[in-house]
């Protein structure tokens, strides 16, 4: 291991940012540990543009983390529509929480105190610490891991724990002397990772800009740079089917609460079936091809009196299927169509008829919220706030 690279890397990295690094996005130069914390949340999976468009909007309807703790769930979930991975919304109510409660609405400054709040990892906690603090604190997310096992030649996959404990050590053994650096070195690292050391196309293969550490990294030296780090072949995403019910009432919509523990928890969706497999021989269009009414309401809503509610309902009308990518799976959605004359009502709290108009109000996944937007573009109205 490179003694000459590990005592000035911390300076070239803080000179190349100064240089080539990012400037002016609305989270840099903020020293409000909340704001911080609302920043690293955010752009966990989240993609940069995307962030720079929601985060001040965020930052506007919660300003302090005492608004955030008092505000429901409801609300906190709606705002984040749109940016995926609702956990992390959750987390943020939660862990806002907990800093009214436990801490007196002062987030702690010691990263092991702020990796104990909910929904705040190890490399999180050392962020905020570093941004608002100045504390000598190590980050280790996954350009960051990329950077260290090409500068390192560090063999073995990132996922393993013996490697993982050997980059945590490096990260701690690079930061820079000064406390007082922390937090452009911190950003520096971040940036250095998105924008110059990236997964596919890092700078160094496209010879358009030299990186500051060509002559040192061992990757570049050994030509491994695509090869480190090494990754573990992962499995094909399972995919699965399920029915959706659209069930209006004049212009209002039937939404369900789904469970705190399921995908797109805490959120108001749409009726749904339990998800089946995706059969390998299947067409794009599932495998349920017709369904009656009674069929439809024994799949979704199984614990409601069938019977009452076909009585004001009219004919069932296929129709579209909507594919959703996640993580780690991938869910076809057939949406089915039914109308109702008369004033359906539901027993469990969890099922809410809601007016289009009033759909902005409300969490709602993604490709939930456009398929009725769609509705209310052909009304006329918006389903945004």
């Amino acid at each position: 291991m490179s003694e000459a690279l590990i005592k000035h890397f911390a300076t070239k990295l803080i000179a190349w940012h100064g240089k080539d690094g990012r400037q002016g996005l609305p989270w840099q130069s903020i020293r409000d540990p909340y704001a911080v914390w609302v920043s690293e949340i955010m752009l966990q999976q989240t993609q940069v543009v995307t962030v720079l468009e929601r985060y001040p909007r965020f930052m506007k309807r919660f300003s302090t983390v005492k608004q955030l703790a008092a505000a429901p769930l409801d609300d906190v979930l709606a705002e984040w529509a749109g940016l995926g991975y609702y956990t992390r919304a959750r987390n943020l109510h939660a862990c806002a929480k907990q800093v009214m409660e436990e801490f007196g609405g002062t987030f702690p400054n010691d990263p092991v105190l702020l990796e104990q709040l909910k929904g705040i990892g190890r490399s999180t906690a050392g962020a905020i610490a570093a941004f608002a603090f100045h504390e000598r604190a190590p980050i280790l997310d996954a350009n960051v891991k990329r950077i260290l096992a090409r500068l390192f030649g560090i063999e073995g996959a990132i996922q393993e724990k013996v490697v993982n404990d050997e980059l945590w050590q490096l990260s701690k053994i690079l930061l820079p002397k000064k406390a007082l650096d922390m937090p452009v070195y911190t950003q520096a690292l971040m940036d250095f990772g998105a924008t110059w050391c990236t997964s596919r196309k890092p700078v160094c293969l496209s010879g358009a800009r030299k990186c500051p550490f060509e002559k040192e990294c061992q990757a570049n030296l050994s030509n491994q740079v695509l090869l480190l780090p090494r990754k573990v072949i992962k499995a094909k995403s399972p995919e699965f089917n399920c029915d959706m019910l659209l069930l209006r009432q004049g212009a209002s919509v039937l939404l369900q609460r789904r469970p705190e523990k399921a995908i797109w928890g805490g959120l108001w969706s749409l009726p749904e079936s339990a998800w089946r497999t995706k059969e390998k021989s299947a067409k794009p269009s599932g495998n349920v091809v017709h369904l009656t009414a009674k069929e439809l309401f024994k799949l979704v809503l199984p614990d409601e009196n069938i019977l009452s509610i076909l009585k004001g309902c009219h004919s069932i009308e296929r129709g579209l299927e909507i594919k959703h990518v996640f993580t780690h799976r991938r869910l076809w959605m057939q949406i089915w169509h039914v109308s109702s004359g008369s004033a359906v009502k539901f027993t469990s709290d969890d099922l809410k008829w809601v007016p289009l108009r009033q759909l902005g109000k409300y969490g709602l996944p993604q490709p939930i919220k456009l398929l009725l937007q769609g509705l209310n573009l052909a009304r006329g109205d918006d389903l945004r706030n």
